[in-house]
């Protein structure tokens, strides 16, 4: 058997190169093989050449080593963001000029592939892909997309490094034999995982077969953070080393491997599409959960049984409705994942959330954690309800949401008769106990226009204006009429439910808004939460059009 330790992407980090030949040699490796890319992002990149030569690493070119060698003016990177080619050019004007005459002489040498019979294997070496010295050949490419580039090689093994993450997969050529591929990952930085480790590949070839290794490597990540720090390098190349968490170049990531991530764009975009700047910062990228794209919330439906029947409900509640109930168990789950996932508040509606026999406990637990906002129709105030209600006086954190809509005629038109007095009183009953209160109110063409009346009333019942809000009806649900709701066009605000976990809550009932279903209960909320992250990115790149804000909270 032969062993071959395989690393790319070295980008000036000397500290990960020498633990990458520790680390391959005690493992047994044979031979050390680096795919390219010896510069880049880090401070020292002449440190880079005499450890090659003097571990004897063979290596293949990547698109640096032709960019330097041949005196281009940019990194050959293959960039088409504006900002990653802002980060790729400072990387590499910075390399460039701290590349001596010699080095950069020795880097013509270097072939920019290499086919190797290794142990009975036909293994092919290259930079990107077997298509193009800087293609990114990413995991998440489609099936036929992979086979275009076994194809294209048509070796056993192919081995790449351009992307910068690791991954393995076996892949079934046209011809119908199997290409091993494997992305080795890269030594200059982490692969956008929350790790300080870097990676690189043991491939171990024998009497024609082979298998594959992906090994994260420790090194001194300290010792290349403070290098690029006292060479006056952006910040976020030192970060990246710091957190594991890619700041720069973020761009070129696929919807897929950077739904994974920290951070999905770049500030400036971010202030393109929502029309916000984020609040000041030294990084220069930003989470796409917490913006104003994909709000800090997490929508909890405790049950669809209601004892109302609008013509308009968005989730088709009524008292004739499955309840689905979620219970109390999941609801604690749910709020315990909310908090270590970084949520910033819980909003819990239903049906009419005061019809779940548990929902004072449920509101208990939560708002001792969390700001917490109840939507209800507020007419179940009564009898033992009541009581429960008295558990909740004067509870920190915790706001009741009441909808009224608009005059007492127009309410009860769609509400039913009585309802409007009902919900005023529900007001009060909560104003009585210390509770904030919102009100949303439903538009539609029978109450347009009615808003600043409600607020006016509402002011006399100890309900601030700004604490009114007038949102369009929207058609999901029982109604066929009001503005669209979906993926393409509206902001998500991640929603769960007894069915699932949906895009927004505004369709969050899996018989009616099927096409707004995220995933199904045994989804966590961080999968679930990625998944609609992905989902944004890959629209996004489709239409860069701004998606519309749909605000069920107030």
């Amino acid at each position: 058997m032969t062993r071959l330790a395989l690393c790319g992407g070295i980008y000036s980090n000397p500290y990960a190169l020498r633990a990458f030949v520790a680390d391959a040699r005690r493992r047994g490796a044979e031979r050390l093989i680096c795919l390219g890319d010896l510069g880049a992002y880090g401070a020292e990149p002449e440190a880079v050449w005499p450890l090659l030569e003097e571990h004897g690493v063979e290596c293949i070119a990547g698109n640096y080593e032709v960019a330097i060698g041949s005196r281009q003016a940019d990194c050959l990177c293959g960039y088409t963001d504006d900002t990653d080619n802002v980060f790729g050019q400072i990387a590499y004007d910075y390399t460039f000029a701290h590349t001596s005459e010699a080095f950069a002489s020795w880097m013509t040498t270097l072939s920019t592939e290499r086919r190797l019979a290794v142990g009975g294997v036909d293994l092919h070496l290259v930079h990107g892909s077997p298509l193009a010295l800087n293609d990114f050949w990413w995991e998440s490419l489609d099936d036929d997309a992979h086979r275009l580039r076994a194809d294209a090689s048509g070796a056993d093994v192919v081995c790449c490094t351009h992307s910068g993450l690791p991954w393995t997969r076996t892949i079934t050529r046209s011809d119908g034999g199997e290409t091993l591929a494997v992305n080795v990952g890269v030594l200059g930085r982490p692969a956008n995982d929350g790790g300080r480790h870097v990676w690189y590949a043991l491939l171990d070839l024998d009497d024609g077969s082979a298998s594959v290794e992906l090994v994260p490597l420790d090194y001194d990540w300290r010792a290349q953070a403070a290098s690029i720090r006292a060479a006056g390098l952006p910040e976020a190349f030192a970060e990246v080393i710091e957190t594991g968490w890619w700041t720069s170049c973020l761009e070129i990531l696929p919807p897929t491997e950077r739904s994974r991530g920290r951070f999905q764009l770049y500030r400036s975009v971010l202030a393109q599409l929502s029309g916000e700047e984020p609040a000041p910062s030294e990084r220069p990228v930003v989470p796409l959960f917490g913006s104003a794209l994909f709000p800090d919330r997490l929508w909890i439906y405790t049950n669809f049984d209601c004892n109302l029947a609008c013509g308009y409900c968005s989730v088709a509640s009524s008292p004739r409705a499955v309840p689905r109930r979620l219970g109390l168990d999941r609801f604690t789950a749910l709020v315990d994942e909310a908090v270590d996932a970084g949520v910033g508040e819980i909003y819990v509606t239903g049906g009419e959330p005061f019809l779940e026999p548990d929902l004072v406990e449920m509101l208990l637990y939560a708002s001792e954690r969390l700001p917490v906002v109840c939507l209800t129709n507020g007419m179940l105030y009564r009898g033992r309800r009541r009581q429960e209600l008295g558990r909740l006086a004067g509870r920190p954190g915790l706001t009741l949401q009441t909808s009224l809509d608009g005059t007492e005629a127009a309410h009860d038109a769609q509400r039913g008769r009585g309802s409007w007095a009902r919900a005023l009183a529900g007001v009060d009953v909560a104003r009585s106990l210390g509770l904030p209160v919102r009100v949303g109110m439903t538009e539609t063409s029978a109450n347009a226009g009615q808003g600043d009346a409600l607020r006016d009333l509402l002011a006399r019942h100890d309900v601030a204006p700004d604490q009114v809000a007038v949102r369009p009806l929207v058609a999901r649900g029982h109604s066929t009429d009001g503005m669209p709701v979906d993926q393409a066009g509206t902001v998500p605000e991640l929603t769960v439910a007894a069915d699932g976990w949906f895009w927004h809550p505004a369709g969050a009932d899996r018989a009616t808004s099927p096409d707004l279903l995220v995933g199904g209960p045994e989804l966590s909320l961080v999968e679930a939460r990625r998944r609609v992250v992905e989902r944004f990115l890959t629209l996004r790149q489709r239409d860069g059009s701004l998606p519309t804000i749909y605000r069920c909270a107030v």
